[in-house]
């Protein structure tokens, strides 16, 4: 099983678990994460590769990896990734190579559009 199979394995066995917590809290926080990257103003390709980006300076490699595949699913490109990366290593200096090599990692297991 790949990094990436592996990944979202994971996190939907997790996410059950979560969905599964009687707290009004966590259920509004889930929701409200969920609302905030549909198609708005902004096309959710665009949030997705703001996410990826911010997740990259924050250095949450899981955040990364997701960002990664929403990227891909809403028809994000492996160049428009590459330049949202590129912004996160600016903004965030060179602490975030680490997670760049990671990401890279990721990346090479999605099938990318041209």
């Amino acid at each position: 099983m790949s990094k990436l199979e592996e990944f979202q394995k994971f996190r939907a066995e997790m996410n059950a678990e979560i969905q599964n917590i009687d707290n009004k809290t966590i259920k509004r926080f889930m929701a409200l994460d969920h609302q905030a990257y549909q198609e708005g103003v902004l096309e959710g390709k665009i949030k997705e590769l703001l996410g990826l980006a911010c997740s990259m300076v924050l250095r949450c490699d899981d955040c990364i990896t997701y960002h990664l595949w929403q990227a891909r699913e809403t028809g994000a490109s492996r160049k428009e990734v590459e330049e949202a990366m590129a912004i996160a290593l600016i903004v965030g200096g060179s602490i975030v190579i680490p997670h760049f090599r990671r990401a890279v990692e990721i990346a090479k297991e999605i099938e990318w559009e041209e």
